[in-house]
């Protein structure tokens, strides 16, 4: 047998021999009543996998405010599932983010995502807003005098592109932690050795929660590239090899994408890795696919 695709195969067996691990995933709110309809039969298929939560983010500038409050909502109501809501300090004041945590609170959800949130598009750089939290580390502190909110802050295993240094970023890391984060989520990345060397820095600095690597199965490769570029994540030589060439042949690029973040959990699972953060694009499928793989299944006796 070939090497590596031995390796592959002794890497699957092992990790499903194991305790499969914990999972939670992301969804966006939708914009239209096609991509709603998208969206919730992305969270009734996924929702039989048991995740510890579902995250919903919250777009550029606030623009998915009411948005993602509803899509919350929904799920808290009509579903099993664990809610968490996307905050971030962009266009609003202390006084009112406060407000807004206070109403989640009331509404039942115990969990928010704590981010600094980027500034619309053509707007410049970040600048805090006037009377706002100036910084996620800001917005953590806050929030831990509404209510004690369980609170998910964002990582970055190959350093935030506005921040001056990876020095400063692990900095502004542990000021979240310090402030009362419970869970840092990464960013998405695919050379597994920048996530675990990221981690063991982190641990040098001080931060000892839990450091839940983002996955993101590659639907749409040339968006990749692009958000990449802007957020800073590089795409290894050979996965550009693998992609190339199926920009029109969806269906085997969906292959091709499973069997990357497959083997991506697979690598993390041996390092001892033991949950992960899909970004799911309000898709079910790959996901789905990477998580029966990785021996999480519809728990029918719970």
């Amino acid at each position: 047998m070939n090497q590596s695709l031995a390796r592959h195969v002794i890497s699957l067996k092992e990790t499903l021999d194991g305790k499969p691990p914990r999972v939670s995933f992301e969804f966006f709110p939708p914009k239209t009543p096609e991509m709603e309809e998208k969206l919730w039969q992305s969270v009734s298929r996924l929702e039989p996998l048991s995740p510890q939560f579902v995250s919903v983010t919250y777009g550029a500038g606030g623009s998915t405010r009411e948005r993602t409050h509803a899509t919350v909502k929904r799920i808290l109501q009509e579903t099993g599932l664990k809610p968490a809501a996307h905050l971030t300090c962009i266009g609003v004041t202390a006084q009112e983010m406060d407000d807004i945590a206070r109403g989640y609170w009331e509404l039942g959800v115990r969990h928010i995502v704590a981010l600094r949130g980027d500034a619309p598009e053509g707007s410049g750089a970040y600048q805090p807003y006037p009377g706002g939290y100036a910084y996620a580390s800001d917005l953590v502190k806050g929030l831990k005098k509404i209510a004690d909110f369980e609170i998910s802050v964002g990582a970055y295993p190959e350093t935030h592109p506005e921040a001056v240094s990876a020095e400063a970023d692990m900095d502004s890391l542990k000021r979240k932690i310090d402030n009362g984060a419970t869970r840092a989520i990464t960013q998405y990345f695919f050379d597994t050795n920048i996530y675990l060397e990221f981690v063991e820095k982190a641990q040098k600095a001080g931060i000892n929660i839990p450091i839940v690597p983002g996955i993101l199965p590659v639907t749409n490769f040339k968006q990749l590239q692009n958000f990449s570029a802007k957020c800073g994540t590089s795409i290894p030589d050979w996965m550009s090899h693998l992609f190339d060439g199926l920009d029109n042949d969806p269906q085997t690029r969906q292959l091709v994408a499973a069997i990357v973040a497959v083997e991506q959990c697979c690598s993390l699972r041996q390092a001892g890795v033991d949950e992960f953060h899909f970004y799911t694009l309000n898709r079910s499928d790959l996901t789905q696919a990477i998580c029966h793989i990785l021996g999480i299944r519809e728990n029918k006796h719970a």
